[in-house]
């Protein structure tokens, strides 16, 4: 009809205007994409060889300006691809007696400060939508801990943690030769508490059977 538009030529132009069409896409974006794709086929817009070259593509595909490639042509869908919100420049965290927790599809800033009197600050990483390649967290940690929960792919400096009583620690079983994707830069003073940084430890069952941890399925 004459008031379809493009549904990633839209898509392009929003990525391209924000500065993300490089971002790195998730399973979650890849899957709406190929859904357009079904759809447009099952409409006869693409043809059976069409459809396999570019479902091919969008499973392959790294970044959001690949994906918005593979349906430029196409009409919008609802719940076509868009590009993450835009990371706030600073976010603050002050945890007291209590507990402060980042989890699911949460943006992650650019920089954060995080003080912690007597409570925990967890930072969950495993499914957070990464905007830039770095991430500074000014910490105070006076009594209580402040948790990273990270997967393969995500560097944890420590080095201008100063550690007065305490302890800081950061675990990446996956080694060094999987490719960066986020590198969080940790600064600030633990008086007397902790600062962990590591995948999710399995739960007993797991362990009991043997069954791998899970950041072993998410290495490239």
């Amino acid at each position: 009809m004459g008031n379809e538009q493009p549904a990633s030529g839209d898509l392009e132009a929003r990525a391209d205007r924000a500065g993300l069409g490089q971002l790195r896409a998730s399973h979650q974006d890849r899957d709406r994409v190929v859904e357009i794709l079904r759809v447009a086929a099952g409409d006869g817009r693409l043809t059976a060889d069409e459809l396999d070259e570019r479902l091919e593509a969008a499973l392959t595909a790294r970044t959001y300006a690949e994906l918005a490639a593979l349906t430029t042509d196409l009409p919008a869908v609802p719940g076509a691809t868009t590009p993450p919100a835009q990371a706030k420049d600073l976010v603050r965290i002050d945890c007291g007696h209590g507990h402060a927790r980042r989890e699911g599809r949460w943006v992650v800033p650019r920089r954060m400060e995080v003080k912690v009197t007597s409570g925990e600050v967890r930072l969950d990483l495993t499914d957070a939508v990464v905007t830039q390649g770095t991430l500074r967290i000014d910490a105070d940690v006076h009594s209580g801990r402040l948790k990273l929960i990270t997967k393969p792919g995500i560097t944890v400096d420590t080095d201008e943690v100063g550690v007065r009583s305490g302890q800081v620690k950061v675990r990446a079983p996956w080694g060094p030769d999987v490719p960066v994707t986020l590198h969080i830069e940790l600064a600030g003073t633990v008086r007397s508490g902790h600062i962990l940084a590591g995948p999710r430890r399995r739960g007993f069952w797991p362990w009991l059977t043997r069954r791998p941890p899970a950041w072993r399925k998410q290495l490239p």
